[in-house]
C-alpha cells in the first residue's frame, strides 16, 4: 500500500504532523502533492531507474518528494544538510541526481550547490525562494491531477554516515512491483514486528535524510498511520510531544535516552506517557545501564533492532527477552547470522568475530564502487555480507556486539573494544558525552584514551580525570581502562547520535588535541 490507498478511505486523516508548529498534512494532501510532483519529474524527462535528491530540514514536503519518487520508479537520496557544500556536492554528483529539491530553510547550502553540481538538470525549492531554483509549488500547479499511467515502485539510495570514512552510496535493486502492490521488504519486516497500523502515531525526532526516519515514515504511511516529525530532538520537548499527541510508537537512539535520563526527576515524571506501546531504538549500541533505566521509567516497551543503512540483515529483541539477555541486540529476523574470523572461517558460538548476514541473494551494492562491494562480501560466500561490526552469538542464537572492527584498539597485541569503556562512563554524573579511541603509543602500538564532554557547570581538570579513571578501573579490567582522559567542548556526532570517530581519531593521528 501507499498514501493513495488511504487517501481514498480516510482522506482527512493526518499523515504528517510537525509538533513545533502544529502544521498537518492529510493523506489527501500527501497523495495529491506526491502525484503532482511525480508528473513534474516525468515532464523533466526522468524515467524508471533515474535519480533525484533533496536537501531539507525536517519539513513535511520531504515525504511528498519521497512518495513522488517511489511512485515513479526513481531512486531518491537525502542529503545531510550539516555537511559542507563540497561534501554535499560529492553525494549529489556521486548518486547521479538529475533533479535536486531544496528547502528554503537550507538556503545557504542549496545555493552553494548550484555551481558545484553542474550535472543536475532541474532544481526546485519549497518553503520560500532559493536562488537558482524553480518554485516547486508553481510547477505542481501546472501538473495534471491524475496518477501516472504506470507507477513502478522506486527505492531510496542512501549514503552511509561516513563515521569511518567517505560516505558510500547504498544501491538496492529496484522492486518489480507497482507502488500500490505489496512486496516492500521494510514494510513486510517491520510492520508486523511493531504492529504498525492505521491507529499508529509514530514519533520521529531524528533528521529525515537518514535511513530510519525516512524508511519508517514510509512504513507508517504505507499502513495508514500518522508520522509526528519533530524538527529536532530536545529532551524535554520530546516528552511533551509524546504526551500531547498520545504517541503510540517512537524511535530513538541511545544518546537521546541519556539526554532524557539526565533531566531533573520532576521533569521526567511530569508527562503522561501511558499511550506509548513501542519505543524502538537502534543506530548505535545502548549501554546496559542506560537501557535498564529506560525500562524502569517507561516500562517494558523498549524494542531494539540491529541493522544498517545497507539493510543486509536485521535482529530484533524486546524488553522481556533483553531482561534475560542483557546487552544482546537480539536474534535474526532477516537473514542468518554468521560470525567469522579474519580469514572468513566461521567461528563457534561465544567467539568474537566479524558479523555477517547470509541472505538468499546479495542484498546491496555500493554505488559505482565494486571494490567496497567486494570488501563487504565474505571471501567464499557471495550471499554473506557485513558492514564491519564485531560480535558473537550465544548458544541460544542471540547476537552480542562488541564494537565496529574499524574502532578496535590493539594495545600490546591485545584487542580492546571502546564500546565497553564508553558504556561504563556514559552515566557518570560528570560525563555529558564520551568517546574512547586508540591513540599512537611508541611502546604498546596504541593506548586507550577517553575524550569527555562535561555537562554545563562542570569543568574538566586533573582531579576529574583521576576520578573518571578510577571509576572505570573499579568496573572493568585495568588493561581495558583509559590511560588518560582529555576534555572537549563538544564531540563529533552525526545528527542521529553516532560518534564520528574517524574525525576524532584523525585529530590525534595528526598530533592535535581536541
Amino acid at each position: 500500500m501507499f498514501p493513495g490507498t488511504h487517501a481514498r478511505t480516510r482522506p482527512d486523516h493526518p499523515a504528517v504532523v510537525q509538533p513545533e508548529t502544529g502544521r498537518t498534512t492529510t493523506y489527501a494532501e500527501l497523495d495529491d502533492r506526491s502525484r503532482r510532483i511525480a508528473h513534474v519529474l516525468r515532464d523533466a524527462g526522468l524515467r524508471r531507474g533515474d535519480h533525484v535528491a533533496f536537501v531539507s530540514d525536517n519539513a513535511p514536503e520531504v515525504f511528498e518528494i519521497y512518495w513522488a519518487a517511489l511512485r515513479s520508479g526513481l531512486y531518491v537520496t537525502g542529503i545531510n544538510h550539516h555537511l559542507s557544500p563540497d561534501e554535499a556536492a560529492y553525494i549529489v554528483t556521486d548518486c547521479g541526481a538529475r533533479v535536486l529539491f531544496a528547502s528554503a530553510a537550507e538556503r545557504e547550502q542549496a545555493e552553494a550547490l548550484v555551481e558545484r553540481t553542474p550535472g543536475v538538470e532541474r532544481r526546485f525549492a519549497f518553503g520560500g525562494a532559493v536562488e537558482g531554483y524553480e518554485a516547486l509549488g508553481a510547477a505542481m500547479e501546472l501538473a495534471p491531477d491524475e496518477p501516472l499511467p504506470e507507477q513502478p515502485r522506486g527505492a531510496d539510495m542512501l549514503y552511509s554516515s561516513g563515521t569511518t570514512g567517505r560516505p558510500k552510496g547504498i544501491k538496492p535493486a529496484l522492486p518489480t512491483i507497482q507502488v500500490d502492490e505489496p512486496g516492500d521488504l521494510y514494510t513486510a519486516v517491520f510492520g508486523p514486528m511493531y504492529e504498525f497500523g492505521e491507529d499508529t502515531v509514530y514519533y520521529s525526532p531524528a533528521p529525515v535524510y537518514h535511513a530510519a526516519p525516512l524508511r519508517f515514515g514510509g512504513i507508517v504511511h504505507a499502513l495508514g498511520g500518522t508520522v509526528v516529525m519533530a524538527q529536532r530532538f530536545r529532551a524535554e520537548d520530546t516528552l511533551e510531544h509524546l504526551a500531547r499527541y498520545r504517541v503510540t510508537h517512537g524511535q530513538f537512539v541511545p544518546t537521546m535516552f541519556v539526554r532524557m535520563l539526565k533531566l531533573p526527576e520532576e521533569v521526567r515524571r511530569g508527562h503522561d506517557l501511558s499511550s506509548l506501546r513501542v519505543a524502538v531504538h537502534a543506530a548505535a549500541p545502548c549501554p546496559v545501564d542506560v537501557k535498564q533505566k529506560m525500562i524502569d521509567w517507561w516500562g517494558p516497551v523498549l524494542h531494539e533492532y540491529y541493522s544498517s543503512t545497507e539493510g543486509n540483515g536485521v535482529t530484533f529483541i524486546d524488553s522481556a527477552a533483553w531482561a534475560e539477555k542483557p546487552g544482546s541486540v537480539g536474534k535474526a529476523g532477516l537473514g542468518v547470522i554468521r560470525v567469522c574470523d579474519d580469514d572468513g572461517t566461521e567461528l563457534p558460538t561465544g567467539e568474537v568475530g566479524t558479523v555477517y548476514f547470509e541472505r538468499d541473494v546479495p542484498p546491496f551494492e555500493y554505488h559505482d564502487d565494486p571494490e567496497r562491494t567486494r570488501d563487504a562480501r565474505h571471501p567464499e560466500h557471495e550471499n554473506w555480507s557485513t558492514t564491519g561490526d564485531v560480535g558473537y552469538v550465544d548458544d541460544d542464537g542471540y547476537l552480542f556486539l562488541t564494537d565496529r572492527k574499524a574502532f578496535m584498539i590493539i594495545s600490546g597485541g591485545v584487542n580492546i573494544y571502546p564500546q565497553e569503556v564508553e558504556d561504563v562512563l556514559t552515566l557518570h554524573p560528570k560525563v555529558y558525552d564520551v568517546a574512547v579511541i586508540g591513540v599512537p603509543d611508541p611502546e604498546m602500538g596504541e593506548q586507550v584514551k577517553a575524550v569527555v564532554q562535561t555537562p554545563e557547570g562542570v569543568e574538566g581538570c586533573p582531579e576529574l580525570e583521576a576520578e573518571l579513571l578510577e571509576f572505570v578501573r573499579a568496573r572493568i579490567a585495568h588493561y581495558k581502562a583509559p590511560r588518560s582522559v582529555d576534555f572537549a567542548a563538544e564531540l563529533p556526532r552525526s545528527a542521529t547520535g553516532k560518534l564520528v570517530k574517524g574525525e576524532l581519531r584523525a585529530q590525534y593521528a595528526e598530533g592535535a588535541r581536541v
